[in-house]
């Protein structure tokens, strides 16, 4: 493990290593520190948390939320909770999917953003929320994110 994530992770594992059901916190945490969960992390995590490596892999693995490798500078994600699923998230996330392949945006997977009476939603780097999305202004949202704006 070199040094800069040995830094990272010391001070996350101390303040929950004595924390019941820390590994969610933990991994919330080092995401949030580093963008991503590095396979670099798990050993250390799973030691501090005396847990077996599989465990926290499958933690990991299991929740959508949680990359393992850094996202592109621009995170769009398409809410697939069920209020969205009713009007069309489904069809607007494979077209997202299509879209986002090659234009160096990270998509992922939300399930709900809290805009249940207007979706689909759509939220871009965390902040900025877009309701009743369609592919017409997906492409123009994805335009606007190439171009910097």
């Amino acid at each position: 493990m070199d040094a800069a994530l040995e830094a990272t992770l010391e001070p996350i594992l101390a303040a929950h290593r004595e924390r019941a059901g820390a590994l969610l916190p933990v991994l919330h945490a080092v995401q949030d520190a580093l963008g991503h969960i590095p396979a670099a992390a798990v050993p250390p995590i799973a030691k501090a948390l005396n847990l077996s490596r599989a465990e926290v892999h499958g933690v990991i693995g299991y929740y959508h939320h949680f990359r393992q490798e850094p996202p592109a500078s621009r995170v769009v994600r398409v809410c697939c909770a069920e209020a969205c699923q009713a009007v069309g998230a489904e069809a607007l996330a494979d077209h997202a999917r299509a879209r986002c392949a090659d234009a160096g945006v990270t998509l992922e997977p939300v399930y709900c953003l809290g805009l249940c009476a207007c979706g689909p939603a759509v939220q871009v780097d965390a902040a900025e929320l877009h309701a009743a999305m369609t592919p017409a202004k997906f492409d123009a949202l994805l335009a606007q994110l190439e171009h910097g704006e």
